[in-house]
């Protein structure tokens, strides 16, 4: 979710790839449903491990998880306590997605 709404919030001026320590196979009904909601459509995103290639390209990594985090010095790095939308309801997919929805809007605002 973060991925596609950092890209509808800042447009060509930055770019982002999502990545998972430990991703699924798939991108969740729920999460798809909710993304479609505020026009947003996932449905071709593809669950990608997090790798080093993927760590070298960012210049600013963005947490969501705690232990399974690898942090690479000289990275800069923000961590968002954000709630795991597997397993969630509609209703409950859809609160996480605004919280996500308002810390890219802070993050973009630091970018410039």
């Amino acid at each position: 979710m973060a991925e596609r709404l950092f890209r509808r919030a800042v447009g060509e001026r930055h770019s982002a790839r999502s990545a998972g320590s430990a991703p699924g196979s798939a991108t969740h009904a729920q999460v798809l449903g909710a993304l479609e909601e505020v026009g947003l459509d996932a449905s071709d995103h593809v669950p990608a491990k997090l790798d080093d290639e993927r760590i070298d390209w960012a210049d600013v990594i963005v947490a969501t998880c705690d232990d399974a985090c690898p942090v690479v010095p000289g990275k800069r790095y923000v961590h968002w306590r954000i709630d795991d939308p597997a397993g969630q309801s509609l209703p409950e997919v859809r609160r996480i997605r605004d919280e996500i929805a308002g810390k890219v809007d802070e993050l973009f605002v630091e970018l410039g």
